[in-house]
């Protein structure tokens, strides 16, 4: 693994993450979800997760899988999306009481088209850097 690598398609994608997030959480399905404190504190938590999870992907594909490609990042990404979107949402069903049926489901399909284009652009930058 080149840890070059591994870091800059980690910090692209999770600067992708975090503004996919704003655009589908904080725009087009704001209110469908609760919204966070819009505090400055709140925000660098959300993404540091951000971060967390572009690293998390960028490992993967870097580490373990030689993604290399957008394509292959997207098909990876979003087979990522759909498992971590269950499993997240299933949690949440059990433990928060306002979470919905649906509004599981609506998080399980933003998480798979999420994750799909962060897959994407990390596959598209291993491709251009390990050239």
């Amino acid at each position: 693994m080149k840890t070059k690598t591994f870091i800059v398609s980690g910090l692209v994608g999770g600067v992708v993450d975090f503004l996919l997030g704003w655009v589908f959480y904080g725009l087009l399905f704001a209110d469908f979800f609760p919204q966070p404190e819009e505090s400055s504190t709140m925000m660098v938590i959300i993404f540091l997760g951000c971060l967390t999870f572009g690293f998390f992907v960028s490992y993967i594909y870097n580490h373990w899988a030689q993604i290399a490609t957008a394509a292959t990042g997207a098909k990876a990404g979003i087979i990522i999306g759909f498992f971590m979107g269950v499993y997240f949402n299933l949690f949440n069903l059990a433990m928060e009481p306002e979470t919905t049926y649906e509004m599981a489901a609506l998080d399980v399909a933003i998480s798979i088209v999420m994750t799909g284009i962060i897959g994407a652009v990390i596959g598209a930058i291993n491709g251009k850097m390990n050239k």
